[in-house]
């Protein structure tokens, strides 16, 4: 993956010829005055996501890099620093993705599906034993692995029965992270050894690991992030957009078992297996409520995400052959995606 630095003017004017590029008829040059639009459009994206707490921004479309920028994070966030491990060698900021991870962990999952490892119908307990959860036995019997992939498993935060497995949706950190047991129990290695051989290595991720979290991030009931940086990220993502197939040319995951990532759960429209999805009727978000019309209004229907704490994102766009990361302090606007995908798609046109 190439990743030339891109002024926000050059970048302007390379938008502008793809997006030319794909019309049937030849369209003219671009004239001063939509030159300086374009770069206008520009400067306002890139300076929206510095302005609001971005360390790392990298658009990636057809396969080229148009922007690749990083900003230095934030001194007085005390919380944000909690996330962050230092820079690697050629000074790339590593940050805790936070509920990033729990997509990664989801590739994991559809990898061991593939090996015949993991039948996500079948009970959690036939991988963790009986008495992982507070529910009662004949309660617990009934939460099967999809269950905890769509965040339906009917357990609080405590593990204590709340609602039949799979009729409710309530997004769990606690219980998710049972997944990580799941997977390591199932492929009977730990998990730090599987993500480095199926996943990071065949993709090339140099600079992601596993790491034990501070102890400030204790009560969040997962002890474990996935550290790494914007590019690795952006390579995830490309991979993603490839069908499950890394640079290299690398067969990660299957089509079918990357496809079943992305269906849509009865509980929730807005989520797949451990992805945000686009373009459903309703969404509930993390925080709970549910909103009519799509999770991300500005962008197309067909995006999928990789969302954790701090606004740090992964948007794949398959129409669009696009990738998008962003990593950083939390964004403090509400409208976040929104915003960011307002500007974004004038920019992309």
């Amino acid at each position: 993956m190439t990743r030339p630095f891109v002024s926000a003017a050059t970048a302007a004017v390379f938008a502008l010829t793809i997006t030319s590029a794909c019309t049937a008829q030849p369209t003219p040059a671009a004239t001063p005055a939509q030159t300086a639009t374009q770069s206008s459009e520009m400067a306002d994206l890139l300076g929206y996501v510095q302005d609001h707490g971005g360390t790392g921004f990298i658009i990636i479309q057809d396969g080229e890099t148009l922007i690749d920028e990083s900003w230095n994070p934030p001194t007085d966030d005390r919380m944000f620093a909690n996330f962050v491990y230092g820079r690697t060698d050629d000074g790339a900021l590593l940050e805790d993705v936070a509920s990033q991870q729990k997509s990664f962990v989801a590739l994991l999952v559809a990898i061991a599906i593939d090996k015949g490892l993991i039948d996500i119908e079948s009970p959690v307990s036939l991988y963790l034993g009986e008495g992982w959860s507070k529910a009662s036995p004949a309660q617990e019997a009934q939460i099967r692995v999809i269950d905890v992939l769509t965040m339906s498993s009917g357990l609080d935060e405590g593990f204590r029965y709340a609602a039949p497995a799979g009729t409710a949706f309530f997004y769990n950190t606690p219980v998710y992270a049972m997944t990580k047991r799941i997977v390591s129990a199932a492929a009977r290695r730990p998990l730090e050894a599987i993500t480095h051989d199926w996943l990071t290595a065949p993709i090339g991720m140099t600079d992601t690991a596993w790491r034990r979290r501070p102890a400030a991030l204790a009560s969040v009931g997962n002890d474990t992030g996935l550290v790494t940086t914007p590019h690795d990220v952006a390579k995830f993502g490309l991979m993603v957009l490839n069908g499950g197939v890394a640079e290299n040319g690398a067969r990660v995951v299957s089509q079918a078992q990357l496809d079943a990532l992305f269906i849509r759960s009865s509980a929730n429209p807005a989520y797949g297996r451990l992805w945000w999805l686009n373009g459903g009727a309703y969404s509930v978000k993390a925080a709970g409520g549910r909103r009519d019309g799509p999770l991300i209004a500005a962008a197309p229907d067909d995006l999928v995400g990789a969302l954790g704490a701090f606004d740090r994102r992964l948007y794949v766009v398959p129409s669009r052959q696009l990738v998008v990361v962003r990593t950083g302090a939390a964004a403090g606007d509400p409208d976040f995606d929104q915003q960011l995908w307002t500007r974004l798609m004038r920019v992309l046109g």
